[in-house]
């Protein structure tokens, strides 16, 4: 599996499953090689055989916790990541993935405590060190966090997450071109990701790059589904390059946010060729072909979580909405991540059902508190019924996280403080509002 070697692959559990049809580890394999060919939905039969099979078989509950992590998010995984290490108290990988699991659903304490005991069992594991630096990052202590992270060598070894956290480190202690330099490789590798490039953008900006900075991101700053904060690096990049007239619109297109309404992505470089081809039919508005090329994939892999989300926008493009909220729930049953459950939220909010939508946006907020694009997603739609009290923690968090660079969202805070009484509160995101707003832009 390793040498991707995918037919050998296939002939060995063949036989495996022959000679022990009932052995939970055979059908753990069998789930991971499904997992790994992009056959989600088999892939979870085969790990609910082997749970049937063996209740107790750590690799098959490990893999469980991972599944409903995907699926449901991080708190909702950690009762499996716990069967796994009472089933074996010295299940290094699972230490590991319980460790990082804690930590992503903001529980620092519980993680500090998961990596120690790692440590203890495997001193030698190189993920020791990269969890504590990404504890240190987390804290603020960036020098032990450069330190840790050169310890486990795998920024070295070219693992994503730890070259991002390399990228990060960089940032905060002012080297903004190695920075840049890393994060222009992974947004090479992971072109769909638009959180990498958004920090490569910033990296950019803060390096003082910004005619490259207007050149690389100036057309993705006018696409419908940039993101405030991208769109305001861009506007301040052109100011910067005394270009006001390329600013201003950019920079009113910022100050009035995100927006609620359905975009098509744009066309990106990389890109695995179903989507693009389904997103080029939905650009020039034939979303009759986009269902149809959808339906084609979906007949070849019915198993895919990936073919089943494209299924679903297609729909929701269409305007089915059933169809849409029918193949997203699919997908949600394999992962869930935030585009998958805004395009949810989308659906059910274009239908009518604000419960679901409730309920969708809290429990996604719930299982990811460090995802300030949910959080602030999750206050904007609580805005919309008046509920103040709920609103103004939220954003706070928001801003914690460095959210605090949208306008929208300053505004939006503004508003919560100016309806709970809150008059010290008031002025002081009144003020940070009007010095964000550009004095062109300004009311008179």
């Amino acid at each position: 599996m390793v040498a991707g070697q995918s037919a050998e692959v296939l002939r060995v559990l063949d036989e495996a499953v022959v000679m022990a049809p009932d052995d939970p580890a055979v059908w753990t394999a069998i789930a991971r090689m499904r997992l790994r060919n992009g056959e989600n939905l088999t892939a979870l039969e085969a790990a609910d055989r082997a749970l049937v099979l063996g209740p107790d078989h750590p690799p098959a509950l490990l893999l469980r916790a991972l599944m409903v992590r995907d699926a449901h998010g991080h708190r909702a995984a950690l009762p499996w990541f716990r069967a796994a290490l009472t089933a074996d108290p010295f299940y290094v990988d699972a230490w590991a993935e319980y460790a990082a699991t804690l930590g992503d659903g903001g529980e620092a304490g519980a993680m500090l405590a998961a990596v120690r005991t790692l440590g203890d069992i495997a001193p030698d594991d190189l993920r020791v060190p990269y969890l504590q630096a990404v504890l240190a990052a987390r804290g603020g202590e960036y020098a032990l966090a450069r330190s840790l992270l050169s310890r486990s060598g795998m920024t070295d070894r070219g693992v994503p997450a730890a070259l991002q956290l390399d990228a990060i480190i960089s940032l905060a202690e002012g080297n903004a071109d190695s920075a840049a330099a890393i994060l222009e490789g992974l947004t090479a590798r992971q072109p769909g990701n638009s959180r990498l490039r958004e920090l490569f953008a910033k990296a950019l900006f803060d390096a003082g790059r910004v005619d490259e900075l207007a050149a690389r991101f100036g057309r993705d700053a006018k696409r419908p589904e940039a993101t405030p904060y991208l769109v305001m690096l861009v506007a301040r990049a052109h100011e910067q390059r005394g270009d006001r007239a390329g600013a201003a619109p950019l920079l009113e297109k910022a100050m009035q946010g995100a927006g609620n309404s359905a975009v098509v992505l744009s066309l990106r470089e990389g890109l695995p060729s179903p989507t693009m081809t389904i997103r080029a039919a939905g650009l020039a508005g034939d979303w009759i072909k986009a269902r149809a090329d959808a339906r084609v994939l979906t007949a070849r892999f019915p198993a895919s979580a990936d073919v089943s989300a494209l299924a679903g926008d297609a729909a929701l493009g269409a305007g089915d909405l059933q169809a849409a909220l029918s193949a997203y729930a699919m997908t949600a049953r394999v992962k869930r991540p935030w585009p998958l459950t805004r395009k949810v939220v989308l659906a059910y909010t274009n239908s009518g059902e604000l419960a679901a939508v409730d309920l969708l946006l809290a429990r996604h907020a719930a299982n990811e508190p460090d995802n300030a694009s949910a959080v602030i997603a999750l206050a904007e739609h609580l805005g919309q019924s008046g509920q103040w009290a709920r609103v103004g923690p939220l954003l706070d968090h928001a801003i914690a996280m460095g959210a605090g660079h949208d306008p929208a969202l300053l505004g939006l805070r503004l508003r919560a403080a100016r309806a709970m009484g809150q008059d010290d509160e008031e002025r002081r995101f009144a003020t940070l509002l009007a010095e964000m707003r550009p004095r062109s832009l300004s009311q008179r």
